[in-house]
């Protein structure tokens, strides 16, 4: 018969990637040169290890492996921004020690009871909100989200 207690798991976590921006052009009756109206991509979720005191097994993580934050939203135009992606919080007992599976080296010591920030997320910005009306050269493309550090099996 298994154990029903788990104390040695791997799992994998990644951070949400950031929303593309948008590419607008402002376009009005009788305003000749609107000028750039494209929005900023929202910025990726975050994957936060939380501790929790009523936990005392790694016993929910035998079962689910992987843990992904959501993507940002991307940008749309009247220089409206995309939606941020939320944080995905992932509960650990107190005393957690959280090694990389490469180097085997101590990443943090979930003893403290603090949350702890393990994949950052990443945001994207489309240039054409910020540039001056009057610029000479516009851009005709938006600027992708960036890539976000993950850790994976």
């Amino acid at each position: 018969m298994a154990s029903s207690f788990v104390d040695k798991v791997t799992i994998s976590v990644a951070a949400g990637k950031g929303g593309n921006g948008a590419v607008a052009f402002h376009r009005e009756k009788y305003v000749a040169a609107g000028g750039p109206d494209g929005g900023d991509g929202g910025r990726g979720g975050d994957v936060v290890f939380t501790v929790d005191d009523h936990m005392s097994t790694l016993m929910d993580f035998r079962y689910k492996r992987k843990y992904t934050a959501p993507n940002g939203a991307d940008g749309q135009g009247k220089r409206c921004a995309g939606k941020g992606g939320e944080a995905l919080r992932v509960r650990v007992p107190r005393g957690t020690v959280v090694r990389d599976k490469e180097t085997g080296a101590v990443m943090h010591d979930m003893s403290d009871g603090k949350d702890w920030v393990v994949a950052r997320a990443a945001g994207a910005i489309s240039i054409l909100p910020h540039l001056p009306v009057r610029s000479p050269a516009l851009p005709n493309r938006d600027f992708p989200g960036k890539a976000v550090r993950s850790f994976w099996n």
